[in-house]
């Protein structure tokens, strides 16, 4: 079966009514691929209520070819449940995603985030907060993901762009559409140079339902979640829940007593968040679980390394000292990298990610990586 027709299957699937990803996932777990249990559905549509049976039955031919057209799109991705570059992270979760449309650098997904969210209303200091220490954590080799709302996510995003760092935003809507409308800027520049994700296809407009389940995302995709500024009926509060549920780290800012946007965030202390005053502090409670990402990753796209007592990881493991090698010592953009690898983008993502974790390499603005001195 060709990629087209592949795909157009997993899209009708995911656009079948009520049949939600848990049960498509379920489904992969019980038959041979994407196109085993479509087959599978299509037996039993007896079995099925109306609406899902009149999809299958028919599915909308208009709609499934704006999806392929869309795919066809440079910088454009169904990232599937069943790729090997599929977020690890979310695996892990409580209801993961069977699949996410991905516009920008997927890659990017696998690299250690740091999800900072809060307060749509904002004030001038929390917007200053959420930049410095966006920049700060990014500069330090964390993705700044959030959801692209207004206040303190719009400000995390714009900090990390504005200084030629990665960024994440999870949406809640399909991709062809901008939700707050006034961030129509940054989500063009989120799609060149960093990277847009929802689960939900193409055409969903913003629902109030529809952003817990993108605040998930957010927090399952991230190692660690940063609360700026929460009331105490944010939907931040939500993402920072959450996160812990998930077994993440939560860390939020205090604030005055005085200012109702800082009262969520001493709540989250009082349930255990951890308080933080600088990103240095950040960086070191989340270290240890960024290199245990690292050599998950490796071991799924390279096979374990196994290092000898005063040999690191990297030294150990002949692909990666190779690509070490092959750095020289100028910056190297990741796209010459394939060229002259000719390894995909998450094996060399994958590697470029151990070398700097163990301090070898440094990741440069515009997907450029170059050796360090030592």
């Amino acid at each position: 079966m060709n990629d087209t027709a592949h795909f157009r299957t997993w899209l009708t699937l995911l656009r079948t009514p009520r049949f939600a990803a848990v049960s498509l996932r379920e489904q992969l777990t019980l038959h041979d691929g994407i196109e085993a249990v479509h087959a599978a559905l299509l037996q039993r549509l007896a079995e099925l209520p109306a609406d899902t049976r009149r999809w299958l039955e028919c599915p909308d031919d208009r709609r499934l070819d704006a999806d392929l057209a869309w795919l066809d799109q440079p910088g454009h991705r169904l990232l599937l449940c069943t790729d090997e570059d599929f977020p690890p992270l979310l695996d892990a979760i409580p209801q993961p995603p069977v699949a996410l449309f991905v516009a920008g650098d997927a890659s990017l997904l696998l690299r250690p985030q740091l999800a900072i969210v809060g307060a749509r209303a904002a004030t001038l200091s929390g917007r200053t907060l959420a930049r410095a220490f966006g920049q700060a954590l990014g500069h330090a080799g964390f993705v700044i993901t959030s959801g692209m709302a207004e206040g303190i996510d719009g400000a995390a995003h714009l900090a990390a762009l504005d200084a030629g760092l990665p960024t994440v935003a999870v949406v809640g809507t399909g991709l062809d559409r901008v939700y707050p409308r006034q961030h129509h800027a940054l989500a063009r520049r989120l799609a060149a140079e960093g990277a847009l994700v929802s689960e939900f296809p193409l055409g969903t407009p913003a629902r109030v339902d529809h952003f817990p389940r993108r605040n998930r995302l957010i927090s399952g995709l991230s190692l660690g979640t940063l609360v700026i500024e929460a009331g105490l009926q944010s939907g931040s509060l939500i993402t920072a829940r959450l996160a812990a549920e998930q077994g993440r780290e939560v860390f939020a800012l205090p604030g005055s007593i005085h200012n109702p946007l800082a009262h969520g965030c001493h709540r989250l202390i009082r349930d255990g968040a951890r308080l933080v005053e600088t990103a240095a502090e950040i960086v070191e409670a989340l270290a240890p679980a960024a290199v245990a990402l690292g050599r998950e990753l490796a071991g799924r796209l390279d096979g374990p390394a196994v290092a000898t007592p005063g040999e690191t990881a990297s030294e150990a493991d002949p692909s990666r000292q190779a690509l070490f090698e092959a750095l020289g010592y100028g910056p190297v953009a990741l796209e010459d990298l394939v060229g002259f690898t000719g390894k995909a983008v998450s094996e060399l993502t994958s590697e470029l990610l151990m070398l700097e974790l163990e301090g070898k390499v440094e990741a440069l603005p515009g997907n450029r990586y170059q050796r360090l001195p030592g």
